[in-house]
């Protein structure tokens, strides 16, 4: 079994409802890391010299690869990405190995084979 692992950068009020969303679509977990921050085409905006930008989390899923266009594209749409500018972004990358899955692969073994 192939993984990719999709990196999510979003707005901390929306983690949950990203996450939820996921795992509508076919993740089977995630690890968040609380109090990212980034900077976009435009720099901040600050006040007095304290930052105005709203906190994001990244959220890490490791993913079967058949599922993981799915699981992209619903994390955007959740994220509200395209509709709204500076809201986040989400990648994958290609994974070419994983220890530590043995359950995930077990859970996904059928879920893969319906999908193909």
């Amino acid at each position: 079994m192939h993984f990719k692992l999709i990196i999510a950068l979003v707005e901390d009020d929306k983690t949950d409802s990203v996450m939820d969303a996921a795992r509508d679509v076919g993740a089977t977990g995630a690890t968040v890391i609380n109090h990212a921050r980034g900077e976009g085409l435009n720099k901040s905006k600050t006040f007095f010299g304290l930052s105005l930008e709203t906190q994001r989390d990244m959220l890490l899923f490791l993913v079967e690869e058949h599922m993981s266009r799915k699981i992209l594209e619903r994390i955007a749409v959740v994220g509200e990405f395209d509709s709204k500018p500076g809201t986040g972004i989400a990648f994958q990358i290609d994974v070419e190995d994983a220890v530590g899955v043995t359950q995930q692969v077990k859970s996904l073994t059928g879920v893969v084979e319906d999908e193909l």
